[in-house]
């Protein structure tokens, strides 16, 4: 007598080619921080600060706008050709941005490539919802997070590398753009919208994943419905609010962490870049770790609480670290501190999103989108609060800035207590969309 066959093993390519995706799209979306520092593009546009500040700030403004509408887009035509429309398009805009000089193409480049990178993340956890088993979800989550962290930490340094080596701003741009138009032709033929689509998914796999049939799409008219049930969703605003205050708190490492090395450590920038990276790869590993135990948690304690346990003691650890910065006089033991915050928020994040695929049903980008557009609201949120809180705190400002991101910490992990992952966002059907 034959044994069944073993599951194949397509949805570990599907997370791969994810990974993929998540790693050039930081690429193209930090890259422009490092150019507009290069002497080449200075000479080149004639850019006032200013004016730089507007066109790196266009794209979060654009990227946090279009969360909602690019994740309903994904539910309603599916994963597989609307993230490899979101690749193309991006990777077409962050080349056109190398084409033009004037402050005006500049801003409509970063706008539109915002606009494109939008459905990114929300598509992604539509994908890991339909091809992940639920006790493994978070591991993949945490894995395609960790394919974004590990571009946003190669971005600055292949960025100078390309435009010191090719000699100018423009080539590094359009050496991007073409390796995304390839992953955008990797990521169209390894996946599909639905395993069941997929010709090398065999019936063991189908039943590990716990796959459905083929569900009927998000219509236009049922995102309205969508939207009103994400309004309505306790566990979702409770998840989307601590991802605000998250984002408040990890966002002093990403935008005034080096400021504060030069100006309180001493540390050179050279010297502040490399610590920062230090700090960032720490992040990297909590991702993975957090998947795996966001995972164990869940089969511990059940879906209510297995999601809930790691995002709030992450929270309380990402305070503890927090609430000693102002008191170290070593500038390593301070990124030591800044490691644990950045290891601790990512530890959180795979919990996080496997709420949100959990809630979902057919909806699921829909809801990782508007998760995600709270979450950006944070960062930009916190990189504006910080210079308030160092002229509120007076001569002990840094204290104060510490202590206060400490809060929304220790908030993060109390805001999130009531958030149930059992509780669908549409338990019942609701003119004439059955939330699954």
């Amino acid at each position: 007598m034959h044994s069944p066959p073993p599951p194949t093993g397509v949805r570990h390519r599907v997370i791969l080619v994810t990974m993929l995706m998540a790693f050039v799209l930081y690429l193209d979306r930090i890259c422009m921080a490092e150019i507009v520092k290069s002497l080449t593009f200075l000479q080149d546009t004639s850019l006032d600060k200013q004016q730089i500040g507007r066109v790196l700030g266009a794209f979060f403004f654009s990227y946090a706008l279009m969360q909602i509408p690019a994740g309903w887009a994904s539910d309603r035509f599916g994963a597989r050709p609307m993230l490899t429309l979101y690749i193309a398009l991006w990777s077409v805009f962050t080349g056109l941005t190398g084409l033009v000089s004037s402050f005006g193409g500049l801003l409509a480049a970063r706008l539109l490539c915002g606009v494109a990178e939008a459905g990114a993340y929300p598509t992604s956890m539509a994908l890991v919802r339909k091809w992940i088993p639920l006790t493994a979800r978070a591991r993949a989550s945490g894995m395609v997070a960790l394919g974004g962290r590990l571009g946003g930490t190669l971005a600055p340094f292949l960025t100078i590398w390309m435009v010191l080596t090719l000699g100018s701003w423009r080539f590094s741009l359009w050496v991007n753009a073409v390796l995304g138009l390839v992953v955008a032709l990797v990521f169209w033929r390894v996946t599909r919208s639905e395993p069941v689509e997929h010709a090398g998914v065999n019936a063991a796999e189908l039943a590990l994943i716990g796959a459905e049939s083929h569900r009927r799409p998000l219509l236009a008219r049922e995102l309205w419905q969508a939207l009103g049930a994400c309004t309505r969703n306790a566990g979702l605003w409770c998840n989307s609010l601590c991802q605000v205050l998250i984002n408040i708190g990890w966002g002093f490492l990403v935008t005034w962490l080096p400021t504060y090395l030069v100006e309180v450590h001493g540390v050179g920038q050279l010297e502040g870049g490399r610590m920062l990276t230090c700090v960032l790869a720490f992040g990297m590993l909590g991702q993975v770790a957090g998947g795996y135990f966001c995972d164990w948690s869940t089969r511990r304690f059940g879906l209510r609480w297995g999601r809930v346990v790691p995002i709030s003691t992450s929270m309380v650890l990402c305070a503890v670290a927090y609430l000693i910065c102002p008191f170290v006089h070593s500038a390593w033991v301070l990124i030591g501190c800044c490691a644990m915050v950045s290891f601790f928020t990512d530890l959180a994040n795979p919990a996080s999103w496997a709420f949100m695929g959990d809630i979902g049903g057919r909806a699921t980008a829909v809801a990782g989108g508007w998760g995600n557009m709270w979450g950006n609201i944070g960062a930009s949120a916190g990189a504006l609060l910080i210079p308030v809180l160092l002229k509120m705190g007076g001569g002990d400002g840094k204290v104060f800035v510490f202590f206060t991101l400490a809060g929304f910490f220790l908030l993060a992990a109390l805001v999130v207590l009531p958030m149930d992952a059992t509780k669908k966002l549409v338990p019942v059907e609701l003119s004439g969309w059955k939330g699954e």
